[in-house]
């Protein structure tokens, strides 16, 4: 079957040199042959010259590029860009598997060593030159979620990938892009599962040495939020003999981290009844009976006004305040307004974890927030520690949106 071929205006094409994969379709001079939402396309510059092959969909991103070069997107090419993005994940020791070389130069993965790790983020988009798919593995689970019509349309190939890479290892693939996937594709997709089934024994997930239960069939995003799996490793280092406030708790993985690390107290705080019994269960995990830890279904805002010096360690992990670019004065009020509550009410000395996941905020513009919400307070501020999102989470460096997650450690006299 012959491929559409998209051309672009003249000058357009120089984005795509520079390896950034994305189309707008303000760049896009003319259409060769009828596309459909998710087909395999090939896009050639103004001079005629093929530039790249990727997922066509109708919307401001026409074309999201697989490869810059000719290439058929068959099982063959998802099974080797999966194994790449794989083989990284075993360099950075969190599949529980070692790189093995062999004679002829070709890597794979060796016998299973010995880990504190098996929650890793095994595919990220663009990230891993493939945009539109992720994909989270949660010890013997491997969660799917597509961002794009074409991905959606390549899923069964992604998972018979993901079968052959992960072997027996792997028991259920579970397709969860009923959220992700374009309102306006209209493909009415339900989650479920590609392969295995809900055996429904609960999935306990190991990350650095703790144990966490695993919702992929309602939890948030895939089930967890992965991203933060560093910058808890770090809370812990800090929390030893501090009273700690972990606000917008979701799971409890910073609440859990800080118990611990040594912690005199810890409180978590989520607006979701649903989150909070999540997070006792993630509690009671791993530190059975322990008193230093309660929990409070309340309003963030509210909850931290009455706070008043009792806390030395707070914890500010809202969700996305902005999803789109209008949104984004009226997040950055939010970001200024949560962060000044916080300079207010901790103790002298104290440490505060503040963190934006919204993807149209910069850093730049997270950092004059919270400038904003310090210099309001009146108090001296250090900047500690800025952090960003972990290495399972690559951001192609042609691509700079795909760093979504900033974060900054304060310490507040």
């Amino acid at each position: 079957m012959s491929r559409s071929k998209i051309y672009l205006k003249p000058k357009k094409e120089e984005s795509l040199l520079r390896f950034h994969p994305w189309i707008f379709s303000g760049a896009v001079a003319s259409i060769q042959g009828k596309p459909e939402d998710g087909d395999v396309v090939e896009v050639y510059g103004s001079d005629q010259r093929l530039l790249g092959v990727g997922h066509y969909q109708i919307g401001s991103i026409m074309v999201r590029i697989l490869s810059f070069t000719p290439v058929e997107v068959d099982v063959a090419f998802w099974t080797e860009r999966i194994r790449q993005a794989y083989l990284l994940r075993c360099d950075l020791g969190l599949t529980g598997q070692d790189r093995l070389y062999h004679p002829d130069g070709s890597l794979s993965a060796s016998t299973a060593v010995e880990a504190n790790n098996n929650t890793y983020r095994l595919v990220y988009g663009e990230g891993d030159r493939l945009p539109g798919l992720i994909v989270d593995v949660y010890a013997n689970t491997a969660v799917i979620q597509a961002h794009s019509v074409g991905i959606h349309h390549a899923r069964k190939n992604i998972a018979a990938a993901l079968k052959e890479i992960l072997g027996e290892g792997l028991h259920r693939i579970y397709y969860k892009s009923e959220g992700t996937l374009p309102f306006k594709a209209g493909l009415h997709e339900e989650n479920g599962y590609l392969y295995g089934d809900d055996n429904k024994e609960p999935c306990i997930a190991l990350e650095n040495g703790l144990h966490f239960h695993i919702d992929w069939l309602k939890g948030q995003k895939t089930g967890f939020f992965i991203d933060q799996r560093d910058n808890r490793s770090l809370l812990r280092h800090y929390a030893k003999g501090r009273n700690v406030l972990n606000m917008f708790c979701y799971s409890g993985g910073f609440s859990v981290y800080a118990l611990h690390g040594g912690a005199s107290l810890v409180h978590s705080v989520d607006s979701s009844a649903k989150a909070i019994a999540l997070t006792n269960e993630n509690v009671a995990l791993n530190c059975p009976q322990d008193a230093r830890h309660r929990a409070f279904v309340e309003d963030a805002f509210r909850f931290m006004e009455h706070i008043d010096n009792r806390y030395d360690l707070i914890v500010l992990d809202p969700p996305a305040f902005a999803k789109h670019k209008r949104a984004l004065a009226n997040a950055m009020q939010g970001y200024r307004r949560l962060n000044a509550i916080a300079f207010k009410k901790i103790k002298p000395g104290g440490i505060i974890f503040t963190f934006s996941c919204s993807q149209i905020v910069s850093k730049q513009d997270f950092r004059s927030a919270v400038f904003g919400a310090a210099a309001q307070s009146g108090r001296a501020v250090r900047i500690l520690h800025q952090l960003a999102q972990p290495a399972d989470h690559p951001v192609n460096i042609y691509q700079p949106e795909g760093e979504y997650l900033k974060g900054l450690v304060l310490q507040v006299e």
